[in-house]
């Protein structure tokens, strides 16, 4: 295997069980383990994973993966999530989705809906790219790319472009990612570029809902979206711990369990 191939590959293999260690990946690649520790300090050195004395692991990296190395993540969870934010979704609505592995769910979920094309059909508004061509070649779906910069580890596009464009639309829905759920800090992501576009999404929408797997319930990241006064519904999965889903019941969430 090329050595480009071989880091792919224990980023995938990092992404999916979260610590690897280098008598496995030397079984498994049946390289030496001098060239597997060098594998390693590679993408240490890239920020893409922890090392550790007999290994790597993911859990301590103190920033995102790139989102193809997250997508294996809670796989189930992320499309109980999805089926149940497609639920919402009629015919004839506008709807904004930011970008994340759980909204990429739910535009796969409404791309598989085949009740869509009454009342014209659906209007997606979104600021990721791979979401934009996911949705591109269904001719219920119309699809709306906000323009700006690409974030190169989400494939969101941010920046004033963004923006410009959020201001003149309205929505019906917006299903907003995040990195963070929290009962008092709201949702939070972990770059305040991308809670600013997420903000104005979810300001633009009649109904802006989040949309997170129960491992970011009472997690709190880096930048604010908002909190109740702007978030109607928190969608997330069967295993979020019951207190935090009260404890956002409390605070004003409606929360639904998918």
């Amino acid at each position: 295997m090329k050595r480009a191939a071989r880091l792919n590959a224990i980023l995938d293999l990092l992404a999916a069980s979260g610590e690897v260690t280098v008598e496995e990946l030397v079984d498994r690649f049946e390289a030496s383990p001098a060239t597997t520790r060098r594998d390693l300090d590679t993408l240490a050195a890239q920020r893409l994973l922890t090392r550790t004395h007999g290994g790597a692991v993911a859990q301590t990296v103190a920033y995102e993966l790139p989102i193809r190395y997250k997508s294996h993540q809670r796989t189930h969870e992320k499309a109980s999530i999805a089926q149940a934010a497609a639920a919402l979704v009629a015919p004839g609505m506008v709807v904004g989705l930011s970008g994340g592995t759980t909204t990429t769910a739910i535009a796969a979920a409404l791309a598989a809906r085949d009740d869509l094309a009454a009342d014209g059909g659906v209007t997606v508004v979104t600021n990721a790219v791979n979401i934009a061509a996911q949705l591109a070649t269904r001719p219920d779906i119309k699809v709306v790319v906000t323009g700006g910069v690409i974030h190169s580890r989400t494939y969101e596009l941010v920046g004033p472009f963004v923006e410009q464009l959020l201001r003149g639309v309205r929505l019906d829905l917006a299903f907003i990612g995040v990195n963070g759920m929290d009962a008092a800090a709201g949702a939070t992501t972990q770059d305040e570029r991308e809670a600013a576009v997420n903000r104005m999404m979810a300001e633009r929408a009649r109904r802006a809902v989040v949309v997170t797997d129960g491992s970011k319930l009472g997690v709190e990241s880096f930048a604010t979206v908002g909190g109740p006064d702007l978030f109607a519904m928190v969608i997330t999965d069967d295993g979020a711990a019951e207190a935090s889903v009260q404890s956002l019941r409390d605070a004003g969430y409606q929360v639904l369990i998918a």
